[in-house]
């Protein structure tokens, strides 16, 4: 296992001198991190003990073909959003492992709360970035299997990835691209991250975020980033917030995992940042990713939002969030 973990960490932070197109952060950086670093975070890392979360399942799933704008938050960076006009998947991952194995990698702590099975009708499925916590061939495979029109929306850059699998109905974005779906307009935006899925293709593809807006409400999906001036200006060129998901979790140690992941405090500036009205962390308790207890990330975003006039909280996976 300490070799698959090694050899995974070199896969993914090594081999960048190939001559294709790569791509950086808004600030023209990247998270290049020296084989040293890597060795020394591989073999002096604790990992935490597993603790679990408490799975709200839905009484009645018809629900979930509700009128109304709501979320419903899945596990980890998965969420299944209806904005008054559209049903979103972002980042789904219903696998058992975010890892290219099946018998090694992270493995899930939780179910996710809905089951394909369960899924209402999905008319697009919006993807942060191709890590394989957040871009999941075979759950995306299923989707389609069971909605074959879903549209899957990717960074630039990975396209060829779903068409070698075979998926239909795939369309790029670069960063402040916009689609019109339905009345809904979709914004691809910055943030501070990288990509790769093996040897030799760091960040050959984009990382982003998903802003939408209909009928005056906006909807926000971070993916996964660490804390830059990017917040700022989504807010600046697309206006407030509405209802936003912010990842909180995969922080530890700062030193190594600061650049690409934020922590509590600096989601809570990314909300200030974005000007939002509601606020929901993501991206914890599900896999065991990085170095800080599983729940931590909830008990810190608790304490820190506690005495503050701002609407920003953490959910059980499956909760109903009726969107306002």
């Amino acid at each position: 296992m300490r070799f698959l973990l090694i050899f995974s960490l070199i896969a993914t932070y090594s081999f960048s001198s190939y001559s294709e197109e790569r791509f950086s952060n808004s600030d023209n950086s990247s998270n290049e991190r020296s084989f040293s670093e890597i060795l020394k975070w591989s073999f002096n890392r604790e990992s935490p003990n597993p603790e679990y979360l408490e799975i709200k399942k839905l009484k009645d799933p018809s629900i979930l073909k509700n009128d109304n704008p709501y979320a419903v938050w899945i596990g980890h960076a998965s969420f299944l959003v209806f904005n008054g006009d559209i049903t979103i998947l972002f980042d789904p991952i219903f696998s058992e492992r975010a890892s290219p194995l099946k018998f090694a990698g992270p493995k899930r702590l939780i179910k996710p709360a809905i089951k394909i099975s369960e899924l209402p009708k999905i008319d697009i499925i919006a993807i942060s970035h191709n890590h394989y916590d957040h871009l999941d061939i075979p759950s995306l495979k299923k989707v389609q299997k069971r909605f074959p029109n879903v549209r899957i929306l990717v960074p630039k850059g990975d396209k060829k990835l779903l068409n070698k699998y075979n998926l239909k109905n795939g369309e790029e974005f670069v960063w402040w691209q916009e689609k019109k779906v339905n009345n809904t307009i979709l914004t691809f935006t910055p943030t501070q991250h990288w990509s790769a899925r093996g040897l030799g293709d760091r960040n050959k593809s984009l990382w982003g975020s998903w802003f939408l807006n209909y009928d005056k409400k906006s909807i926000f999906h971070a993916g996964d980033t660490g804390y830059s001036k990017d917040f700022k200006e989504i807010r600046k060129r697309l206006g407030p917030v509405d209802f936003a998901m912010i990842p909180i979790g995969a922080y530890a140690p700062k030193w190594f995992m600061g650049y690409s992941h934020v922590n509590p405090e600096e989601a809570l500036n990314i909300a200030t940042d974005l000007d939002a009205k509601e606020s929901v962390g993501m991206h914890w308790g599900t896999f065991i990713l990085t170095d800080e207890p599983v729940l931590e990330p909830r008990t810190r975003l608790d304490k820190i939002t506690k005495d503050k006039n701002i609407n920003f909280y953490t959910v059980l996976p499956g909760t109903f969030i009726k969107i306002k």
